[in-house]
């Protein structure tokens, strides 16, 4: 049995001239919490659909779970980026509904339901039709009806788009439960500080194709801007002046908050440079810049937006 849930190797779909997912290989570890990240139109849901069996790529190979999706139905649960219950159903009819189509025992569904709606704030709701609820309400019961079988592998297509500060905190707790019971989880979604409180595996994709694949320490520990953030309570160019003549720094800077950024050539000198820059006199904080999945991400676009440009250049002189 293969160590991954899912597993893609030059997986390629095109609609019409456009290519929407391109020579995509991607690895799920099994017991992993993955984050698929890009942003809209960047080809997730679409290669999510393909992992469904959905749709089909045109080239390339696709295993879920040592097989097809479809064989494997009742050990996956999908969240679809497209929003919808059965509106007219009360939303105790419809959960015992879908948990009945995905196997689960009718004696075991009523307390099921009752502790699940409980865990999600909704408790005696169960007796009220579902268009009743309002959409967040109604997302947070599509979300059961994907988990209610206890699914080995869940697959989530954007799912806090649309929902409150608070029910995205919420579905991210939920989330953090599942994974710890030790379920494979896979999400999409384009607000990435969202996966970097949240993940283990980081996948970035970028107009169709992977432009990072990583453990998310690996990831950190590789774009680390290698940089020692000071706020003096006195003047900042006093503090910028002294680390500036330290070897082991690279370069120096003051942003517009009078806080001094200085970069390491090695960060394994940082904790003498933020002993340096304590015994320059009082400050208001002192730390480590840590890059955010947002930053690494920009700059990964700008080099694929480079390449492509070249690319075309190269093709228009061949032409």
């Amino acid at each position: 049995m293969s160590s991954y849930c899912i597993d893609l190797s030059g997986v390629a779909k095109r609609f019409g001239r456009t290519e929407a997912v391109r020579d995509l290989d991607l690895q799920v570890p099994s017991g992993s919490l993955c984050g698929f990240l890009g942003p809209n139109g960047a080809g997730k849901s679409t290669t999510i659909r393909m992992i469904m069996s959905i749709i089909r790529p045109d080239v390339g190979s696709l295993r879920v779970l040592d097989g097809d999706a479809l064989d494997h139905k009742d050990r996956i649960g999908y969240l679809p980026e497209e929003r919808g219950v059965y509106r007219k159903m009360k939303v105790g009819d419809y959960l015992r509904y879908i948990g009945r189509l995905k196997g689960v025992e009718s004696a075991r569904l009523p307390k099921i339901i009752d502790d699940a709606l409980e865990r999600i704030e909704l408790p005696g709701v169960a007796r009220k039709r579902c268009e009743e609820l309002s959409k967040g309400m109604q997302q947070k019961v599509q979300f059961l009806a994907a988990i209610i079988h206890e699914p080995e592998l869940i697959i989530l297509d954007e799912p806090f788009s649309g929902l409150d500060p608070v029910n995205a905190m919420l579905l991210n707790d939920l989330i953090r439960e599942l994974h710890e019971q030790g379920r494979t989880i896979l999400f999409s979604t384009h607000v990435l500080h969202q996966a970097e409180r949240m993940c283990d595996r980081i996948v970035m994709i970028d107009r169709g194709r992977k432009v990072l694949d990583d453990r998310l320490d690996r990831i950190q520990e590789r774009f680390d801007p290698r940089t020692i953030v000071v706020e003096p309570l006195g003047d900042p160019a006093a503090v910028e002046s002294a680390l500036r003549t330290a070897p082991e720094v690279e370069s120096v800077r003051i942003d517009a908050e009078d806080r001094v950024h200085a970069r390491l050539r090695d960060l394994s000198e940082a904790d003498r440079i933020m002993s340096l820059a304590v015994g320059l006199g009082p400050l208001r904080s002192i730390g480590r810049a840590r890059t955010t999945l947002d930053e690494v991400f920009i700059g990964l676009v700008d080099q694929t937006e480079h390449a492509d440009r070249a690319g075309d250049a190269v093709e228009q002189i061949h032409a």
